[in-house]
């Protein structure tokens, strides 16, 4: 019998890990086979007598969102697993270690000191506005690449770092000027191409994790890994919903904040959306049509690195559909820790992409990578606070980040709307 509950591998070492990992890979696969013989008699039931059987119904509802729960488990599972120990003291130059040290002795006693004369020494403010320091790059670096793992449109978009506020990026509005002329021909001048420019200006985001005094005395305890593991979520959770819905005052600007026009009439600056033809809906008739409609919308030099972007409840409803030879549009991942593949291109889960309803925009597919920039200011900050929360000590944790759509034509919009 299928086990139904979520996979929550218990972490071990070595190849008693490995086979946790395995185990629950397994046993997602069997959840999988449970759900599609379950989805196949729905479909059987509704071609015999119009309606499916509300039993088989709920019951395949039930094991759609257990292979929800296995799946989230086994990729947290992997994630924890990815994560290796900040860099040993033996693979850190003396000025690193010289930080570092610094670093922990204002986090557990706030002796500012040292931090200031090494900031000093290396040409920096130890404080802006707000006060703080700037953590060691270690730690900033670690908290880049956890973001990059957890948080869905930055694994998937371009990412570029910058020293100030504000990134200016120069596009060509009419595209590249060039012409044609044979080996010895005369070359006329091409007309001048029309420029303009994208800013992606950087917004503040915070986090304010708390410590006791007696975990801030606990030498064992090590406070790289704890600052990191404290605010590695709250900033991808924010960074995930600004990325999709954003409105670019005070936060990234999301893909789904832009103007949006029907594909065929679009201009620069706008999104292109394909229509279902039904509205809050599929529709009735060859659903899977529209799916491949919004494929072959993207140009073919975008297709190539094209994701799916959508809920889980999104996801859910697609997960039952077939094609005209009676396959499943949704393939589950080869592996712990690969993405669901949906006709060929990988799945890319969001929570903040709106659920389906009448005129909403529920499924992106395109290039992130080409289409979408995500702007990080150097520099993760942290100034301890031991007054505001006594006993507690919390520490304000700021990174600089923007982001926006740098490529028009790389992503497609599903609108489930008839116009």
């Amino acid at each position: 019998m299928t086990n139904l509950g979520p996979v929550a591998p218990e972490m071990k070492s070595g190849s008693a890990d490995l086979a946790a990992l395995a185990d629950g890979f397994d046993e997602f696969m069997a959840t999988f086979a449970a759900f599609r013989d379950e989805n196949d008699q729905r479909l059987r039931d509704i071609e015999q007598r119009k309606s499916a059987d509300v039993v088989t119904t709920e019951k395949v509802d039930r094991i759609s969102e257990a292979l929800d729960r296995q799946k989230r488990a086994i990729d947290e599972f992997v994630l924890k697993r990815a994560r290796p120990a900040l860099g040993r003291d033996g693979q850190k130059g003396v000025a690193d270690l010289e930080h570092k040290e610094a670093f922990e002795s204002y986090m557990r006693s706030g002796e500012e000191q040292k931090l200031r004369t090494i900031e000093t020494k290396d040409m920096s403010y130890g404080s802006n506005v707000d006060g703080g320091y700037v953590v060691p790059q270690t730690i900033e670096a670690e908290i880049g690449r956890r973001l990059a793992e957890i948080s869905p449109i930055r694994a998937i978009a371009s990412v570029r770092q910058v020293s100030g506020p504000t990134l200016r990026k120069p596009f060509t509005v009419t595209g590249p000027v060039a012409s044609w002329a044979a080996e010895t021909g005369s070359r006329t001048k091409t007309d001048s191409p029309v420029l303009d420019q994208l800013q992606f200006p950087t917004a503040e985001l915070y986090a304010m994790p708390a410590a006791t005094p007696s975990l801030l005395e606990d030498a064992v305890v090590d406070l790289d890994q704890w600052i990191v593991s404290e605010v590695e979520t709250a900033f991808a959770e924010k960074e995930g919903d600004a990325f999709i819905n954003g409105s670019g005052t005070n936060q990234p600007k999301g893909f789904l904040a832009y103007d949006q026009e029907d594909d065929s009439t679009r201009s620069w600056g706008e999104i292109g959306t394909l229509d279902t033809g039904e509205d809050g809906a599929f529709a009735a008739t060859s659903p899977a049509d529209k799916l491949l409609d919004l494929i072959y919308a993207l140009k073919a030099g975008y297709r190539q690195n094209a994701h799916w972007v959508m809920n889980r409840k999104t996801q859910a409803m697609i997960r039952k559909m077939k094609d005209s030879e009676g396959n499943y549009l949704w393939q589950p991942p080869t592996s712990a820790g690969a993405r669901a593949m949906l006709l060929g291109f990988p799945l890319v889960e969001a929570e903040d992409m709106p659920d389906v309803a009448a005129g909403a925009t529920p499924i992106a597919f395109g290039d992130f990578k080409r289409g979408y920039l995500i702007v990080d200011r150097a520099g993760v900050r942290v100034l301890r606070d031991p007054y505001s929360a006594k006993p507690y000590v919390l520490f304000y944790t700021t990174k600089r980040v923007g982001g926006g759509i740098q490529d028009f034509d790389a992503i497609k919009l599903l609108k489930f709307g008839s116009e």
